[in-house]
């Protein structure tokens, strides 16, 4: 791994105290490839967060513009920004923040179609996308990848997080549980409403979003105990954390 420079000491100084990270942890952190898929709500913290822990290069895919709607909870983005891809002001804000993180933008959707190219250039993803059919796409993309998957999902005052990484086994030998042993199948069409007709509150998407920033991070580092077969619930109106645990499920060739 390349040597941290004087400079980068000096900004990563706070993680490099810290035992569970130190020098050793902050080389993984830029030597990691990490694609964030949505440059919206849970993406701009994300992508925030990742970039200023000093992750080397940083993928971001989506295929939309600012818009003034967007700034009330995309804070990486400005009013200076309406109208460009969110790409390319995401990835200015980045420049920013942390001239020693390299961006990639692609400036599509991330689908079945798109999937392959896209992942073959990152080691990790984290999807903060806002659509069923990007999801599962991005979850069964980075299973049959053997890449881990920091997954987020928010409505209204909710949210919750999970990370996957179905390709390995648990501790008892059982393989860790895939997105579809959660969520087996996508809702009908229609059946939640999105943000644009539900509404949202917009520190909701900065409390999920650094949080699968965070998990990110320790998956990187090999610190700590990821989500692992375990769904993080937050409950906004009540300040409530709640956390599920879920198994794979069993089919007839295991």
């Amino acid at each position: 791994m390349d040597p941290l420079t004087p400079d980068e000491i000096a900004r990563y100084q706070r993680h490099i105290l810290l035992p569970e990270i130190g020098g050793a942890g902050q080389q993984k952190l830029k030597a990691a490839r990490i694609l964030v898929i949505g440059a919206g709500g849970l993406g701009a913290p994300v992508l925030q967060y990742l970039a200023a822990a000093g992750v080397g290069t940083i993928g971001i895919a989506d295929d939309d513009r600012v818009s003034l709607s967007n700034l009330q909870r995309q804070v990486i983005h400005d009013t200076g920004t309406i109208g460009e891809m969110k790409t390319q002001s995401a990835a200015d804000a980045i420049a920013r923040l942390n001239p020693h993180v390299r961006t990639v933008r692609f400036e599509e959707r991330f689908s079945q179609e798109t999937a392959a190219g896209q992942l073959a250039r990152f080691d990790l993803v984290v999807d903060g996308s806002d659509n069923f059919d990007t999801r599962y796409a991005a979850a069964d993309a980075a299973e049959v990848a053997r890449k881990p998957l920091v997954t987020g999902a928010v409505g209204r005052f909710d949210g919750s997080l999970t990370v996957l990484k179905p390709y390995e086994a648990a501790a008892d030998g059982t393989l860790n549980p895939s997105y579809r042993d959660l969520f087996p199948t996508p809702p009908p069409a229609g059946l939640i409403p999105s943000c644009a007709e539900a509404g949202i509150v917009g520190a909701l998407t900065g409390v999920i979003g650094t949080l699968m920033a965070m998990e990110a991070i320790k998956l990187v580092t090999g610190i700590g105990e990821p989500l692992v077969g375990r769904l993080m619930l937050y409950d906004a109106l009540s300040a409530r954390f709640d956390t599920v645990h879920y198994k794979r499920r069993r089919t007839k060739a295991e």
